[in-house]
């Protein structure tokens, strides 16, 4: 029998569906100067804001904004994305925090390099989703790269492996899942219930509070975390020490190499030597330190984070790179294995034995964004000897204002930093502490309002403190200095509305 061969030409093409009002919107090769253009109208809108920015912010307020953005009708769109975008521009990008203003000195938000912006555009048009390699393809042999390259910087050995998260919240709550599990690995069903209320976490007492959210949401205890300062006196040891002593099982131990406030790096080597010894799952979080992975002068400061076994990386706060773009890395990939579920739908185990790569079997996440093309994107044009040189120049940055404001009676000033944080207050004489209070808080809130500069705020020792967190290198000195002197006006204004005038012995600026 001879079947009729068929040739291409011979073969009828499907005719598509006619366009639609809907269908219009679609990205695809019939839309593609549409897509174009919108993108370009969209960045040329932030492009003009950026370089129109006299300072970070307006200083609109809540109440002022909402009515706007309530008033819009959701269900009546308008049809044209030149009206879109003049809307967005009264309700969003007028009004926007920018963080590449090198007066936004607040919180752990950087400026980010141009690289990554073209793989947010990249990523975000092509939609890669990256659980699985039928999605993702050459995405996930990207991230797997970069967490290789990561886990290499850090020195955590041939056996490391990683993915990456939304940011240092989950991957802190990942590894400490992961530890926990390490923990019960050999316990029954009936054990677990017994063992959970028993497990602790000692933790850092300037450490994220993520460590104790991950333990509410792992089941643990209400006690289970236990803070302790971790400098050099042997705080963990005692601990786990006592915890043993009282029937107890310490799961993990979580030091910081970049606290929030202080920037502080625990004594990383000597923790991870009392981990060694007792048997103890170390976990570094690391969120804003890994900038110091990349840096050309300041590497040593997290000599012995190669011990951890598993480590917070944050590309979003020292990297530059925009949100999200975070991961965690472990020293022992077999352990990624207790985040793992086989779905016959999505990633049926028989995909193990055939080695496809699929994300989701290391994931907290299933369907995920490609984070790490803008990491990858900025390694390839920059390069990691550019971005650790950004990051030292906001760390230099930081000890300069730290030398400004030590100098200026006007403030006190607490530790100095071993990266970008400057812990700070307006100090008047006379008034008492809880009238100082009210003055830096005061100072803060009119600030920002002014739109002029943003400054954090924290408390310390139950006092009101200010706090410059510098990650622009395009900050300079005069910017702080110019900060500093905004500041003391509106505090000692706010004092001068406050107290009598013979009460105070201190300059309004």
């Amino acid at each position: 029998m001879t079947l009729p061969v068929h040739t291409a030409e011979a073969t009828p093409t499907p005719l598509r569906p006619g366009p639609t009002p809907a269908r219009a919107h679609l990205l695809s090769d019939d839309t593609v100067e549409q897509y174009r253009r919108a993108v370009a109208a969209g960045t040329d809108r932030v492009a003009r804001r950026i370089a129109e920015a006299t300072g970070p912010f307006t200083g609109v307020r809540p109440d002022e904004l909402a009515p706007q953005v309530e008033a819009i009708d959701l269900d009546r769109p308008l049809g044209d994305t030149t009206a879109a975008l003049d809307e967005l521009e009264d309700v969003y990008l007028r009004d926007a925090v920018w963080f590449h203003h090198p007066r936004y000195l607040a919180h752990l938000n950087c400026p980010v390099v141009i690289p990554a912006l073209l793989g947010e555009a990249v990523l975000s048009a092509v939609n890669s989703s990256m659980d699985t390699w039928d999605q993702s393809a050459g995405g996930t042999l990207i991230e797997r790269r970069l967490v290789e390259w990561t886990a290499d910087r850090i020195g955590l050995g041939p056996a490391a492996d990683g993915v990456f998260t939304s940011g240092g919240t989950q991957s802190n709550l990942h590894a400490l899942l992961l530890a926990r599990e390490e923990a019960l690995a050999a316990a029954t069903p009936a054990d677990r219930r017994i063992l959970l209320p028993q497990l602790r976490i000692i933790a850092s007492a300037a450490g994220h509070f993520s460590v104790q959210k991950a333990a509410k949401l792992l089941g643990l205890a209400p006690d289970a975390v236990v803070v302790v300062e971790t400098g050099p006196d042997g705080a963990v040891r005692h601990e786990i020490a006592r915890c043993r002593r009282a029937g107890l099982t310490v799961m993990a131990v979580v030091a910081t190499a970049g606290t929030t406030d202080f920037g502080t790096i625990d004594p990383l080597d000597e923790i991870a030597e009392v981990c060694a010894t007792a048997g103890v799952w170390l976990h570094v979080d690391a969120a804003y330190g890994c900038g110091l992975l990349v840096s050309p002068t300041r590497r040593h400061l997290l000599d012995g984070i190669e011990r951890a076994d598993s480590v917070t990386v944050d590309y979003h706060k020292s990297f530059f790179q925009p949100v999200s773009s975070s991961a965690l890395v472990v020293r022992d990939r077999r352990t990624l294995r207790h985040a793992t579920w086989h779905a016959d739908y999505l990633n049926p185990a028989r995909t193990v034995a055939q080695r496809i790569p699929n994300q989701v079997d290391k994931s907290l996440q299933t369907t995920r964004r490609f984070d790490a093309l803008k990491l990858w994107l900025t390694l390839r044009v920059m390069g990691p000897d550019a971005v650790g040189e950004l990051f030292d120049e906001v760390c230099d940055r930081a000890a300069q204002a730290w030398e400004l404001v030590a100098a200026d009676p006007r403030f006190e000033v607490l530790t100095r930093s071993q990266l970008s944080t400057v812990v700070f207050r307006w100090r008047p004489s006379g008034p008492g502490p809880d009238l100082t209070d009210a003055a830096n808080l005061r100072a803060r809130e009119a600030l920002a309002a002014s739109g002029l500069g943003v400054v954090a705020g924290t408390k310390v020792d139950g006092r009101q403190y200010l706090k410059f967190t510098v990650l622009n290198p395009a900050t300079t000195v005069a910017d702080v200095a110019y900060v500093l002197d905004l500041i003391a006006e509106h505090a000692g204004r706010y004092l001068h509305e406050h107290v009598p005038a013979a009460d105070l012995t201190c300059p309004v600026g």
